[in-house]
């Protein structure tokens, strides 16, 4: 079958503050803090630079934040790059929580009062798709290997439905490296079929009228943690404490809700690894074990 190479993001970190931190038992001064490219690079740098500037201050810890190229990269680089922490999505969290032990803190309650959230899977009103049995041999556009709205749950999808052999199911498929481009892949005829997380569809939703105009939702997965903080398990405790206490009490002032609503969230919430409970269903539905999982994108 061909595979098409996907939309590739530049392999750059987009760095929002001076270059990197030191792995150190004791308090840090400072901490590198990964963000995945969820969205468009720019889009993500707007939305964190405010967030990194108001923890370093609460925290007293210079918070330094890197806009990672890939999803898929996000574990090799947490060592390479001696990260601190990271907000994960929620499988490549499941991952971090499995082979790097880190220890998840917060995770942001967005517009719609949801501190999850769910995959669509999408298609045009005028493709003609409307059941798996239609998509045999189309085009579809996932985000990336290490995404749960973006693969994961397609593939626990199909194989519901009773298609095993996903990699030979379509007559091509490609990686659009984030959701906002899995959608626009749909948008523009570039794909038949598409994957990606609600909050970054109902987004683009409200932006661009061609979404509700021309889209159609066929299927919705179950709920999952919205992409939250996770630190290394040997990270100073005090300031573990430190930075979930700021996250937690950010709607409690001004300034913090200031921040969120530019974040476009509402609050943050507490996040135990528990939580990553319904990932780690979905990942045994699309058949996949995680500790081995081979998650680069090809």
């Amino acid at each position: 079958m061909k595979r098409i190479a996907g939309v590739i993001l530049i392999f750059l970190s987009v760095a929002l503050f001076p270059p990197q931190a030191v792995y150190s038992q004791a308090s840090p001064k400072k901490i590198l803090i990964g963000i995945l490219p969820e969205m468009n690079v720019f889009k993500q740098k707007h939305r964190f630079k405010l967030l990194g500037e108001y923890l370093s201050k609460k925290t007293g810890v210079t918070i330094e934040i890197t806009i990672l190229s890939k999803y898929t990269n996000i574990i090799d680089r947490f060592h390479t790059q001696k990260m601190d922490g990271a907000f994960f999505g929620s499988f490549t969290g499941a991952l971090a929580i499995r082979k790097l032990g880190v220890v998840p803190l917060a995770r942001p309650v967005d517009l719609d009062n949801r501190s999850t959230y769910c995959g669509y899977l999408f298609v045009r009103k005028d493709g003609g798709i409307r059941t798996v049995k239609d998509m045999k041999g189309k085009k579809m556009a996932y985000v990336d290997r290490a995404t749960t709205a973006g693969y994961v749950f397609p593939q626990a999808f199909l194989r519901k439905n009773g298609v095993m052999d996903t990699d030979h199911f379509f007559g091509e498929y490609f990686f659009t490296g984030s959701h906002d481009a899995a959608i626009d892949a749909v948008l523009d005829r570039n794909a038949d079929i598409g994957a990606a997380k609600n909050t970054i569809y109902d987004r683009l939703r409200r932006e661009n009228p061609r979404v509700d105009r021309e889209l159609l939702v066929l299927a919705k997965s179950a709920h999952v943690p919205e992409n939250g903080l996770c630190v290394r398990k040997d990270l100073d405790d005090a300031l573990k404490q430190k930075l979930k206490q700021a996250l937690l009490e950010m709607d409690g002032e001004t300034e913090g809700k200031d921040v969120l609503r530019k974040f476009g969230a509402i609050r943050f919430v507490a996040t135990r690894a528990e939580d990553y409970q319904p990932v780690f269903q979905l990942v045994k539905e699309a058949g996949i074990v995680i500790k081995p999982y081979e998650y680069l994108s090809k």
